[in-house]
């Protein structure tokens, strides 16, 4: 059963009753994206968590939410309620659309289940969209942490030593889900992917919050660049959103110059990889650093140069 899905539908057929006075079963299947047997299945549910949709027949009939009385929270249980919201903040693609579904959420859950939501969505930021799936309940743990400002501890499949560190943000890219946090035990600002932490567990310490970088900036410049041994840095003869539509956000970082130009910052094992991946784009470009790869260039050049002899007359 796709829990999510279905919670989502009911958040959304609620909010079509609030919205008009009568709906036809045929107008909310349509809107719903579902058949009209599903719709009665849907209204039978939100009768029995509460909620008074009456129905009637013939002409100028349909559903129809009752009026003058103070609506029951949802009755979602907390892996719903958490699913639904991993789904919007990790899958949906539009923000305005998630964070309208996300609004709807909050004014009916039950208060209990409203401030954990609330720990969720404020601890998370994001580049790109649609990634790896994680424990709901491991980001609950790590959104609760960064809310309430306490430690966490975690095993990590890179490091023979438990983590020790200070949560932050969440942070979900195009690929994964992430934790920014300060390393207490490497003394500094570390980025990890949630989906290689085990053991995840919230400690009693507290900390005092310490000035903190851009948390989606940051992650995203790690994943694109700090990463790999390599770094370069290109100015690219094309506007930023171009740009942004040829190229993984988890494969470079495009930072706009003017309108039409913008900076590329990308990384990888080696530099004839990353200036390929430049190449590929089909925009005039320049090598801004490192200065060895602007000299590679030009070796390249001429040996592209040798592989294509001009014609004889």
């Amino acid at each position: 059963m796709d829990v999510s899905g279905s919670a989502e539908r009911v958040l959304t057929l609620l909010g079509l009753l609030q919205q008009r006075q009568v709906w036809t079963g045929p107008e909310l299947a349509g809107r719903l994206g579902v058949t009209p047997r599903t719709v009665r299945r849907d209204v039978e549910r939100l009768r029995t968590l509460g909620y008074p949709v009456h129905a009637s027949q013939g002409v100028g009939g349909g559903y129809q939410l009752g009026a003058g009385q103070d609506l029951p929270p949802l009755l979602l249980d907390d892996e719903e309620a958490i699913a639904t919201t991993v789904s919007l903040l990790g899958g949906v693609a539009d923000a305005d659309a998630a964070l309208r579904a996300l609004a709807k959420l909050d004014q009916v859950l039950p208060v209990r289940l409203r401030h954990e939501v609330r720990a969720l969505s404020g601890s998370v930021e994001s580049f790109g969209g649609g990634r790896t799936p994680v424990g709901p309940e491991v980001l609950m743990t790590l959104a609760r942490a960064c809310r309430d400002e306490v430690e966490i501890g975690f095993g990590y499949r890179s490091a023979a030593e438990p983590r020790r560190v200070e949560p932050y943000r969440l942070v979900s890219s195009d690929r994964r889900w992430y934790l920014l946090a300060y390393d207490l035990d490497r003394d500094g600002w570390r980025s990890f992917r949630v989906d290689r932490m085990t053991g995840v567990t919230a400690r009693t310490w507290r900390f005092r919050p310490r000035a903190a970088p851009d948390a989606a900036a940051y992650v995203q410049e790690g994943v694109a660049s700090r990463v790999y041994p390599h770094q370069a840095r290109f100015l690219v003869h094309a506007p930023a959103d171009t740009v942004r539509a040829q190229i993984s956000a988890s494969a470079a970082v495009v930072r706009p110059r003017d309108d039409d130009r913008c900076e590329v910052l990308s990384g990888g094992a080696n530099l004839d990889f990353v200036l390929m991946h430049v190449l590929a784009l089909g925009h005039d470009f320049a090598v801004l650093e490192p200065p060895e790869l602007a000299r590679r260039c030009r070796v390249l050049a001429g040996k592209l140069l040798a592989a294509a002899p001009e014609p004889h007359e």
